[in-house]
């Protein structure tokens, strides 16, 4: 599998940290979700195989809308309203009992794979460096899949100022959202909540065509409700990559296709100004059906 790279640096000292989103050696392998296509048991348990061979001493994991069997409302809701109605034995032998793919999960914990909760986490790494982390397996849709909320709903991301790493499975509004039709996709309440916490970096899927990262310098002072629109410095803020620049489309315009920085370039970061984020879908299309990861090479504390 090959990888893009981008390197962030901080105030010093800090400790260098090699993190993986989906190789090689690595501190940290970050997966953002969609664990599976149709949340079957046999596919957790191939992409569990696959988190076991990558070399890195933590794995983060978070659930995506099409691992709906870990969310045990939606999949009773499922099978309740399948057509033509599934045999209790058949969906069993399939999808697994109910808490069975969760239960999966937890039992990876043991190979360093952890399985996150919506909510603030903190880990102590191997290299020595401490992470602060805020996850979110929510999704906006109009759709009946896993972990999803709808428009009229809204959802409160509540991350902290000092959060250093935000992984979602759906994208901010206006930030490497765009679908291959151009419309935005992303949702403005995570948008919100991650210019006001301002972490180092924000990684996500979801939206399979919006692969890239993007460099975003925050305004000095922000809106009372913050948007893609008014609180980003443009004038400072770049796209590292972006698949327009690998493959254009004809949508695309020529400011699209524009490549600001090449794979490998170095990106200095300063923490509480700027947010590094990173569309890590994996899945592409039939031209490109395997999208590169990312090696992200970022400056954290000192875990005491």
């Amino acid at each position: 599998m090959s990888s893009a790279t981008v390197e962030t640096s901080g105030v010093s000292p800090l400790i260098n940290t090699k993190i993986l989103i989906l190789s090689d050696t690595h501190d940290l392998c970050i997966h953002c979700g969609d664990l599976t296509e149709e949340s079957k048991l046999d596919e957790f348990r191939a992409t569990l195989e696959l988190l076991r061979a990558i070399e890195a001493p933590l794995k983060l994991v978070i659930a995506g809308n099409h691992d709906f069997t870990l969310d045990t409302p939606s999949f009773k809701r499922k099978i309740k309203e399948a057509r033509p109605n599934l045999e209790p034995e058949l969906a069993a032998k399939v999808y697994g009992d109910y808490e069975e793919a969760g239960r999966l999960l937890l039992d990876a914990k043991r190979d360093d794979i952890h399985f996150l909760d919506e909510g603030p986490h903190q880990f102590a790494l191997q290299n020595g460096a401490k992470l602060t982390v805020y996850a979110s397996l929510y999704t906006l849709s109009l759709g009946d899949w896993g972990f999803q909320y709808r428009p009229y709903q809204g959802h409160k991301f509540s991350i902290e100022e000092g959060t250093d790493l935000v992984i979602t499975h759906g994208p901010p509004r206006g930030i490497l959202d765009r679908t291959n039709s151009r419309e935005r996709a992303g949702y403005p309440d995570l948008f919100a909540a991650v210019a006001l916490a301002k972490p180092r970096v924000h990684c996500f899927g979801h939206i399979h065509e919006g692969w890239g990262a993007k460099m975003v310098t925050w305004r000095e002072k922000l809106t009372e409700r913050p948007s893609h629109f008014t609180d980003i410095d443009n004038n400072k803020s770049f796209v590292i990559e972006q698949l327009s620049a690998m493959q254009s489309g004809r949508f695309d315009t020529p400011e699209d296709t524009k490549r600001n920085h090449c794979d490998g370039d170095v990106a200095a970061l300063e923490p509480g100004k700027q947010t590094l984020f990173v569309n890590t879908a994996i899945k592409g299309d039939d031209d490109m059906p395997v999208q590169p990861s990312w090696l992200v090479k970022l400056g954290l504390p000192k875990s005491r």
